[in-house]
């Protein structure tokens, strides 16, 4: 395996915030991370689209990252993911052909059937349809994206009817798109329909077990093959729960008591997810790290998780941060920064060449202090010569 030359780093933001937090502060707090990340040198955010359950409080990823666009300057933003099946396609390609013009290229479209069966049921979806309805959606989207043609599609839940895009995007051919995975191997199967990119969202834990990334990358290289596309790992990003600290056991007790709350509240209260332990949840933390399911610990140790990862994947492009309150807001946000300054740059390339002039030097110290020696000592020999004869 082969990490690339770059890797890309960022966040997923579902958000998870835990009743009874203000929402409103909790979403402002949302804008100021993605303003720290965007500071630190993060290369993207995905932010998702949820209406029920009551802890992912954000329903339009389109109107979060129009906020942000405003208040960031290089970070690239996407929407992780907006739910196809509950919107009608030429709205989602209209409202993220203008967010391209407002950022200037800086927008992702990321594209999922939809993550809680609450929010279909709501709104009288039969969830055995939502994959297939995410299919026919992504086709008719990538159409008014790549054709100059009117459009028109009958379906038996939206119609186009000689329709196009009002305004053409402002990155060509298009903004970028990614496809959500999680656990079924639909998700897998349309980005190889498309050779688009892939947002891993159950890299460390499914609901049948242990994901199979290998297996699951496979299934997007057969699909591929089947439409004459081609899959890229570059573009493949994987989705993991990380905290760093200056030790592991600092970073394991900063997050014990919120992730316990997690995973007791959200995995097994909204979505019916079993504990991954017997006993107290407290104890789920030391079970997660010590599986490598979670990235918990010091800054070297994250470092040697990200390339075990590449192993157990086959290799892969970018790790997103599961973004996470589980500790409290300083050593959250500590925890970023020692992510961007001592993670980020091992898998970046900015630190070869710093590591071999530093090694350069040490193996030519005894010849450089010589040298210097010598500089020093004609340096004063010249002096002593120029007083010399100006006495005279």
């Amino acid at each position: 395996m082969a990490l690339p030359a770059r890797m890309r780093f960022g966040i997923f933001l579902a958000p998870f915030h835990r009743y009874p937090d203000n929402p409103t502060l909790a979403l402002e707090r949302d804008l100021e991370l993605i303003e720290w990340l965007d500071r630190l040198g993060f290369d993207e955010a995905w932010v998702g689209e949820h209406h029920s359950a009551g802890w992912e409080t954000i329903a339009s990823p389109e109107l979060f990252i129009s906020a942000a666009v405003q208040r960031t300057r290089q970070i690239k933003l996407g929407t992780g993911v907006v739910s196809l099946p509950y919107h009608h396609p030429l709205m989602v390609a209209n409202r993220m052909v203008l967010l391209d013009h407002m950022s200037r290229g800086r927008v992702m479209l990321g594209v999922g059937p939809g993550a809680l069966y609450t929010d279909a049921v709501m709104l009288g979806i039969d969830t055995t349809k939502q994959r297939p309805r995410m299919e026919e959606s992504l086709d008719v989207i990538v159409r008014l994206l790549r054709e100059d043609g009117p459009i028109t599609h009958e379906s038996d839940w939206f119609t186009l009817d000689e329709a196009r895009l009002h305004l053409a995007p402002y990155t060509r051919p298009h903004f970028p798109i990614v496809v959500a995975s999680a656990q079924s191997p639909s998700g897998m199967v349309l980005a190889g329909k498309y050779g688009f990119g892939v947002l891993s969202f159950s890299a460390y834990q499914g609901v049948r077990g242990s994901v199979d990334l290998k297996a699951q990358w496979k299934i997007a290289e057969e699909s591929a093959a089947q439409h004459g596309t081609t899959m890229s790992r570059d573009e493949w990003r994987l989705v993991v729960p990380v905290h760093v600290a200056e030790s592991r056991q600092e970073a394991i007790e900063d997050v014990r008591t919120g992730s316990a709350r997690f995973m007791k509240e959200y995995q097994g209260g909204v979505l019916g997810r079993h504990m991954p332990v017997d006993g107290p949840h407290e104890k789920i933390v030391d079970r997660m790290v010590e599986t490598g399911s979670w990235l918990i610990g010091e800054p070297g140790e994250i470092v040697e998780r990200l390339r075990w990862l590449d192993e157990v994947s086959g290799g892969y492009g970018g790790l997103m941060v599961m973004a996470h309150e589980w500790a409290n807001r300083e050593k959250t946000l500590k925890s970023y920064e020692l992510f961007a300054r001592y993670v980020m740059p091992h898998f970046q390339g900015s630190l070869a060449n710093l590591g071999r002039s530093y090694d350069d030097a040490v193996a030519k110290a005894d010849v450089v202090k010589a040298a210097g020696t010598r500089a020093i000592e004609a340096a004063h020999q010249a002096y002593e010569a120029k007083r010399t004869a100006a006495r005279r």
